[in-house]
């Protein structure tokens, strides 16, 4: 019934917002913005101009200082010392599963326009939190970014990666208990019909997955090499995918000039897709040191998150499974940095929509580990170049991450120094003055 649900609203999503069901819509934006007597934090050096001028024209960040003079049709905004620094950026979010619980999928009186509605309002929030990108690590999300992109949907810039890639009982594998094979019966799963996940098992259908999502505009792929702790038949210990298998996914990424990323946890699933030509690996929260110098000796990506033990809507199952992962987190994360893995953050954030609002102070989590300054350079310009590995699949080109001169144009004017102050992060809507995306001011408190 969850599912039938879903189908249902994926196949009339486009319609639904194209019509402009999400009322949401994206200001039009000036032509040029003049942000005045603004302090640049630099976030790749860790550092805090002094006061200066900003110029975006268009899309871009046009001038910086001298170079950055107003015209009559200018839209001016008084800086009065505050911090301009890059928008906030999440590279572990689904954009479709983070906005809808089970509950409001079970509900009698859910329809495809509810829930439609329902992401689409998520996807607005998540913006106005200030996060102007994220990549989507995988479910139906391509109808909702192409209505984003059109300007009939306010949301951040977004990075799909399609439906998982996963093999028979793998961490995609998200049949319901009576759904059989269909390399044995026939019939697809609802969930791959909704999009939300691939089945493929052996070299010709991995092949065939990753195409698909390619076709369908995926930025990279997302594939499940071992267990994971919100899937009932997957232990977290267990490796996914044999080397020849996820070799033909990489292949076809490397075709299509882009990349694949795995779900692990564990040293073999990470150590075999390390040998098969993976870039990324999220989660990670067990390895060893061995396998995490190699990471760091092959520029390997760890994309982490800072999980938290459990959460209120979190089942038994769920939260002991999360035990281990939990466990290990402290540990791989420090050694990580000691290290010099090339290191991302995202939420993961999964069928609990109550969650959502945390999504900023999650990013506090990292004070365990990093500075502030390093902190502030991994959501913004390190989370930057892991979208760029995306290379000419990225759906947006341009720089992002950074204030600098032809860099795109999505800013936050924060009231306060970040660096001296991390915590004004959590309180999005009283520290952020100003949001910009694509040079358009999509919240303003000015």
């Amino acid at each position: 019934m969850v599912i039938m649900k879903l189908i249902r609203w994926c196949l009339v999503l486009p319609l639904l917002l194209s019509a402009g069901l999400a009322r949401a819509q994206t200001p039009a934006g000036e032509s040029e913005l003049l942000f005045r007597e603004v302090r640049v934090l630099d976030t790749a050096r860790g550092t805090l101009g002094a006061p200066t001028d900003v110029l975006v024209r268009g899309s871009r960040i046009a001038a910086i200082g001298a170079g950055a003079r107003s015209s009559p049709s200018t839209r001016v905004i008084e800086g009065r010392g505050r911090t301009l620094m890059p928008g906030l950026i999440d590279v572990h979010w689904h954009s479709t599963f983070t906005s809808l619980s089970q509950a409001d999928m079970l509900a009698k009186d859910a329809t495809p326009e509810t829930l439609a509605a329902a992401v689409a309002a998520e996807s607005q929030r998540t913006l106005l939190r200030g996060f102007t990108s994220v990549r989507d690590a995988g479910g139906p999300v391509f109808e909702l970014k192409a209505a984003i992109d059109a300007g009939k949907v306010q949301g951040p810039r977004i990075w799909p990666s399609g439906a998982f890639v996963s093999q028979t009982s793998g961490h995609g594998d998200l049949r319901q208990p009576h759904e059989r094979s269909r390399r044995f019966f026939g019939k697809p799963s609802m969930a791959e019909e909704m999009g939300a996940t691939f089945i493929a098992d052996g070299r010709d259908e991995v092949l065939t997955a990753v195409r698909e999502n390619l076709r369908m505009g995926a930025s990279q792929i997302k594939l499940m090499a071992g267990g994971g702790t919100s899937s009932a038949y997957d232990p977290v210990d267990v490796t996914q995918y044999t080397l020849d298998e996820m070799r033909a996914a990489v292949e076809a990424a490397e075709d299509w000039g882009t990349y694949v990323t795995v779900h692990a946890y564990t040293v073999r699933a990470v150590r075999r897709a390390i040998e098969a030509g993976v870039k990324c690996i999220e989660h990670g929260q067990l390895l060893d040191e061995d396998t995490l110098k190699l990471m760091a000796d092959r520029g390997i990506w760890l994309s982490t998150q800072t999980l938290r033990a459990s959460t209120e809507a979190m089942d038994p199952m769920r939260r002991e499974k999360r035990r281990p992962v939990i466990e290990g987190q402290a540990r791989t994360l420090a050694a990580a940095k000691r290290l010099g893995v090339r290191m991302a953050w995202g939420t993961d954030f999964l069928f609990e929509p109550e969650l959502n609002v945390e999504q900023n102070a999650f990013i506090l989590g990292l004070r365990e580990w990093f500075t502030p300054a390093e902190i502030l350079k991994m959501v913004t310009h390190d989370n930057a170049e892991l979208l760029a590995l995306s290379g000419l699949r990225s759906p947006y080109q341009g720089r992002l991450g950074v204030v600098e001169e032809g860099a795109l144009a999505d800013l936050l004017l924060v009231e306060g120094d970040p660096l001296a102050d991390l915590g004004l992060l959590a309180d999005p809507g009283r520290n952020f003055a100003v949001i910009v995306k694509d040079g358009r001011i999509v919240r303003s408190a000015d």
